[in-house]
């Protein structure tokens, strides 16, 4: 299964699916060094411990440059803002 989009440079670019996999994460860590953007995903599964302890398992770690990282942040701010639009401010 392909996707096919067309950039603002009028470039066609086919996303090829067939080896996508997903999975949920409620977590996520980001680090940096100059030449790269870390991002850590996994799950809190002890959201209901009463000691105040939290147990993270960390299943995904993307690293990116930092040109991609931007464009990252570009594609998550537009996200949010229409998320946003359609069910309400999130807070946080």
């Amino acid at each position: 299964m392909t996707d096919e989009t067309a950039p603002e440079d009028n470039r066609r670019v086919r996303l090829d699916t067939s080896q996508l996999k997903s999975s949920y994460c409620n977590v996520c860590n980001a680090t940096s060094t100059r030449e790269e953007v870390v991002l850590n995903f996994g799950l809190n599964q002890s959201w209901d411990r009463a000691d105040g302890e939290l147990d993270i398992q960390l299943h995904h770690r993307v690293i990116l440059s930092p040109h991609a990282a931007a464009k990252l942040k570009s594609v998550l701010d537009e996200l949010m803002s229409e998320y946003e639009g359609r069910y309400g401010k999130l807070e946080g």
